[in-house]
């Protein structure tokens, strides 16, 4: 009963009713007998076209779409369906492609193939198509905010920062519920960090309101205010932060006890997480952070109350294992316990280079060389960290392999100068590089 006017409408909408069938090939087959009569008009192609694709019929999907383009060439909904039903993304990117040959002022399938570029990693041809977009409407958001990822993938940060400036703008502006501007937000205050300045990097987090980012900015944020030494400011904005259940307030006492313990203020942090921790005694992540201050300051016996903790807590926890074993190892005491809570950590973690470090470092006090050295340059192949190569270079020195040692021990102090391992390793063998 529609008009010839609304039929094409009435046959897709009719499409779109029947997708939600759960039978979906009585479904098509329903569709199909409808449509019969008017196959003449594209839309019955394409109606089909994507109910084929819906019932996993490709090849049928790719002719109905070839033929709904065959009757309407200029069709951009035509060759965005064909695209959609394409075997592979080659095949995609080929029929938008040409079809901009022919139609370059098609807006959705310009924006369909710079987005299907993007996903292949083609970012400097992606670039190219978004900024022809951008031409024709310089406040496209899609254009502004696309432009700036690109350019961040492609290291022209300036760029990045450019485009990511004007969509906030565009945006603060002109709001669009529709959009949501944490990801520029983050991407520009992080370019900021990058090039040292932290007034706009605070500019851009503090721009971004309550919501799943939220906690993480104002977090980040105090850790940015901490980096410059303002420990106090940093910890107040801490204590600003609203918190939402143990959970989040966890997340805020380790950030605070991070701070404090990178400023050399290892007992006041703690004190903090002591405290923490007489509000939630169960609490892994505040056991373990505990854990790993205690040691640091020697106080091996509240280590180890709070890695035994967390065992019993959470038996599958690897880094409690390797914690435990590796801070025995290190200071030579009951070296077969050690051996077994490494082994341990390592049977839930086969491929951390870490636990791989530990289990070569223990190895090493066992007095097993060859074991030793073959943990540790596995770890060191997976994890090119200062201190695992500390330890390979150790062992590589007592084995009489100097140079190579003495080469491990220059790259450590290239990436970490102030790594206490280094020092201490190179003061115990009197070494001089």
């Amino acid at each position: 009963q529609a008009s010839p006017k609304t039929r094409g409408s009435v046959i897709l909408q009719i499409q779109r009713t029947l997708a939600s069938a759960k039978d979906k090939a009585a479904a098509f087959s329903m569709l199909d007998a409808l449509v019969t009569p008017y196959l003449a008009l594209p839309e019955a192609h394409l109606a089909l076209a994507q109910a084929a694709f819906s019932n996993g019929d490709g090849a049928r999907a790719m002719q109905e779409a070839q033929l709904a383009i065959s009757a309407k060439p200029d069709s951009e909904l035509a060759v965005l369906t064909l695209a959609q039903v394409a075997p592979d993304k080659t095949a995609a990117t080929q029929a938008l492609a040409t079809f901009l040959q022919r139609y370059p002022k098609a807006r959705e399938v310009r924006i369909a193939y710079a987005r299907l570029l993007t996903e292949q990693k083609l970012y400097e041809q992606a670039r190219g198509e978004f900024n022809t977009l951008l031409k024709t409407d310089p406040k496209d958001l899609t254009s502004l905010f696309a432009l700036g990822i690109l350019s961040a993938q492609l290291d022209d940060y300036r760029g990045a920062e450019r485009y990511l400036t004007s969509y906030i703008q565009i945006l603060t502006a002109q709001p669009d519920e529709a959009r949501d501007p944490t990801q520029a937000l983050l991407l520009l205050a992080q370019l900021a960090q990058d090039r040292k300045d932290t007034d706009a990097a605070l500019k851009w987090l503090g721009q971004i309101e309550p919501g799943p980012a939220y906690l993480s900015a104002q977090i980040r944020s105090a850790q940015l205010v901490a980096a410059r030494g303002q420990i106090d400011a940093a910890r107040k904005m801490l204590a600003e932060i609203p918190t939402d259940g143990e959970r989040e307030q966890t997340q805020v006492t380790l950030t605070e006890g991070q701070i404090l313990r990178d400023a050399g203020r290892v007992p006041e942090a703690l004190a903090l997480l002591q405290n923490a921790l007489q509000r939630a005694p169960d609490n892994t992540d505040l056991l373990y952070d505990y854990a790993m201050l205690a040691e640091k300051l020697d106080k091996l016996e509240a280590m180890e109350k709070a890695l035994r903790k967390i065992i019993e807590l959470a038996p599958k926890n690897q880094h409690a294992y390797n914690a435990l074993g590796y801070s025995l190892a290190e200071r030579n005491l009951r070296l077969p316990e050690a051996l077994q809570l490494i082994e341990t950590a390592l049977r839930l973690a086969p491929d951390d280079p870490f636990i791989l470090d530990s289990m070569g470092w223990v190895q090493y006090r066992l007095g097993k060389l060859p074991e030793a050295e073959k943990y540790l340059q596995r770890a060191y192949a997976l994890q090119p960290d200062a201190e695992i190569g500390v330890h390979l270079g150790e062992v590589l020195w007592v084995k009489g392999q100097r140079d190579a040692a003495e080469k491990l021990w220059r790259d450590a102090r290239t990436k970490d100068p102030q790594n206490d391992a280094l020092k201490n390793t190179l003061a115990r063998l009197q070494v001089q590089l």
